[in-house]
Order: structure tokens, then sequence, then C-alpha cells
């Protein structure tokens, strides 16, 4: 689970900000103990602000870290694709990434110093018996490894400029490492400014797995192996339970093959070929009609989309990035999404979201620890805060975090100043 992520300058973000998944309230059964911390974690976080105050770039940065950790070696032979903050002495100043986790019961943080040029720094520690521990240890190509880990000396010979040392280890048999790096790369990310930017396997894509039986699970099981068919009818019920959860009259899903124009991109543009197709099947009293994906409500292919990511992290006790978890989606589920991360029942992996969003309304389904809050400062840089910090003991727990947000107690709040416009509309001199 995540304990913590600290990002510097990174778009929007020039001084350093931190998300603490640390629970302040630990009396709650949302607040898991992990005793090797002697803390509680949180299975969600919320990130609320104005517009252009940075909460997507927090996001953004956390997406950023794992591609790095998945691409630097294959793809950042020119460059480190880094953006800093544009302003000021962002350009000068080396970007930092922090990710604390426990894995497996055993803490682990990961610090990472890049400019556009070199990775200047980069330590990977572990904690085991409460101890800090260092894994390896990079300033520029000198590479340190804790003894007793030679299998990792290999790093050494493929370690450049840009490539992270991560990267490179994790491709060696060391748990160590390949724990942490597993945990990393697992994260997802979901959300149309996010996947633009950090483009992953497509949402649609990720819940069609769990409608269509893969090849294979016909073949006799051996002693010992799990049924990959039983398996398969089993994730089938829960997704389709989720999606007829959202009261959206469909009833099943079809995936099947059909024949199609291929795209004029193509070089074998204007001939047909067989594709595979997901179609909706809507039931009425009468009968039941399969829809092509394509041609439901923008609501309703966001709600399809997330189901496979969201019982992907339920499943695998993996880490979700939600960019704008309000949108397109009726408030009803966005609520119902956080439940599923926070009750215990539905989420016994220890699966996390976070996630930002403008709907105040969902501050009802949330503690104080589990709120935090965007601003821009003077010098367009974003601050971030933790609500259950904002003035102290003022945050109780009994507030009502909608009400008390909405009547600017917490501040992060757009400032509207409606002068310009009615100037310009000619109402006022």
């Amino acid at each position: 689970m995540l304990i913590r992520f600290e990002a510097a300058n990174f778009r929007s973000i020039l001084d350093p900000v931190e998300l603490s998944m640390v629970a302040v309230d630990r009396d709650r059964i949302e607040a898991r103990p992990v005793p090797n911390i002697n803390e509680s974690l949180l299975s969600v976080a919320a990130v609320f602000g104005p517009n252009a105050s940075g909460k997507s770039n927090l996001l953004a940065a956390m997406t950023w870290l794992r591609n790095a950790v998945a691409e630097s070696l294959r793809f950042w032979d020119d460059a480190v694709p880094v953006e800093p903050f544009a302003f000021a002495d962002g350009r000068d100043r080396a970007s930092e990434f922090t990710l604390e986790a426990v894995i497996r019961g055993v803490r682990f943080e990961y610090v990472v110093e890049v400019d556009r040029q070199i990775v200047r720094y980069e330590a990977l520690f572990h904690y085991p018996e409460k101890k800090r521990r260092r894994v390896f240890e990079r300033e520029g190509t000198s590479l340190t490894l804790q003894r007793g880990l030679g299998r990792l000396s290999g790093t050494r010979e493929l370690l450049t400029d840009r490539a992270l040392a991560l990267s490179i280890a994790r491709r060696f048999d060391e748990p160590l490492v390949s724990d942490f790096a597993g945990f990393v790369l697992s994260m997802q990310t979901f959300g149309q400014r996010l996947n633009r930017r950090f483009p992953t396997p497509a949402s649609g894509a990720s819940t069609r797995r769990w409608f269509e039986e893969p090849h294979g699970s016909d073949q006799p099981v051996l002693p010992g192996f799990t049924d990959p068919h039983e398996e398969f009818k089993a994730d089938r019920a829960q997704a389709l339970a989720l999606l007829r959860m959202a009261d959206l009259g469909i009833d099943d899903v079809v995936i099947d093959e059909h024949e199609a124009v291929i795209s004029s991109t193509d070089p074998e543009a204007g001939r047909m070929r067989r594709q595979r197709r997901i179609r909706l099947v809507h039931r009425t009293a009468q009968e039941r009609v399969p829809f092509d994906l394509s041609a439901e409500s923008e609501g309703t292919r966001t709600w399809f989309q997330l189901i496979g990511p969201v019982l992907s992290a339920l499943k695998t006790g993996s880490l979700l990035l939600f960019d704008e978890l309000d949108a397109s989606l009726h408030p009803t589920l966005s609520a119902e999404v956080i439940r599923l991360f926070s009750d215990p029942a539905t989420n016994p992996s220890g699966a996390q979201l976070v996630f930002s969003s403008h709907d105040t309304s969902l501050l009802n389904h949330l503690n104080r620890d589990e709120v935090w809050l965007t601003e821009k400062g003077e010098d367009g840089s974003t601050r971030l805060g933790a609500l259950a910090e904002f003035a102290g003991e003022r945050v109780r727990r009994s507030q009502n975090l909608e009400k008390a947000y909405l009547h600017g107690r917490f501040g992060a709040l757009p400032e509207v100043d409606r002068t310009d416009v009615l100037r310009a509309l000619g109402l006022i001199g």
C-alpha cells in the first residue's frame, strides 16, 4: 500500500508537495493497521480545488514516475522527458519524486532526482525490522548496492546517465527490487487528460478482459492449478454485477466478430476485415437488444470502461489514479466507487484510490483525513494541504465537510470576479 508520495518541480508544482495515506483517525474500519510502520493506512484520498490549481498535476507526477520505471531504459536515450516548473528557477532545478509504500509487510522508500539531461540521484531503501537499509543508491552513474545482492551487479553494465537503475535492476531476479518495481508498475490511471499525456492500454480493452473468456480455458486442468474457466466465470459475474448496479438498463455484455471497413490510415484501407466488438445488451419488458459500445452515452461508456481498472485494483491490491472522478458519472456512482475501496469487505487486498474531483457532494462520503486541497500561489505554483491539518482542531470529525468547503472555510475555492465580464457586456462602465 502507498504510504506517501512527494513531488517537486514538476509542471505547476515547484516546492515539494506531499500526499500522505497515513490515517489521522485510526479508530475506523477504513483505517487499516500496518504493524511494521506503527500506522494505519487509508484506501482513499481525494483532491479538491479550483480549476488549474494543480489537482491533475499531482496525479500526473505519480503517473510519470510509473512510466519512468517502465520506459527509461528503452526510450530515454536522448533526454529525460520531465516537465519542470516553467517560471522562476524551475528550469534550473532538479525535479524530485519520492514514493514510500509497504509491500509484503516491509516499508520501502524510493527517491529520484532528474533534470532534462541526466538522472542526478536515485535510491531505493527498505526497512526490515524497522531499520533503514540501502538496496541501491546512485549518484550520476556511480552505483552502490547492498551487500548480498550480487545478482544486481549487472545493473552497472547497463546504467547510463539517463536510465533509471530501477528500470534495469527490476529485470534481475531479486525480490527486493522486483516486488517494489511491481508495485510501481501496477499503478493504473483513469481519466482522459492523464491517459492522453501518459498512454496506457485503453480502458475499454481492460474491461473487455473481464467479459471475454481466455484462450485455452477449455484445456484440462492439472492438479494444484486454478481452472481458468472457473476463474473467468467468477470475474465475469463481478463485472456484470457492477455494470447492472448502475441501473442503466443493461442486462449483459456480448463480445463477437463483425465485418468492418479498414480505416483510411491503414495500407489496406477500404477492404473488409473481421474485428472483435463489444455490445451492451439492453433489456425491456418484451425483448433484449444489443447496442455497440460506441452508440452508448458518454456516462455509460465511462462506467463500462471503469469496471476493468476498478476490479483489477481490488483483485490485486494495486493503486488506481482517477482524474476527475465525477466526469460523466452520476454522483451516486462516484460515491459507490469510493465505497468499494473504503469497505474492507469489498477491498480485502488493500487496493487504494486516489482521485481528483470538483463534485463537493462527494465530501459527504469522505472522512477529514481522506481530503486534500490544492491552491495556486501568486507565483503560479501549486500548494497542497491536508484538510485534517487545516487550522488544527477546527476541522472536527463531525464537521459537514461539503457545507464548510462551499462556505470557503478551507480556501481552495475559485475566486470569481464578474467585473470584467459585466464591463465587456456593457452592463457597467
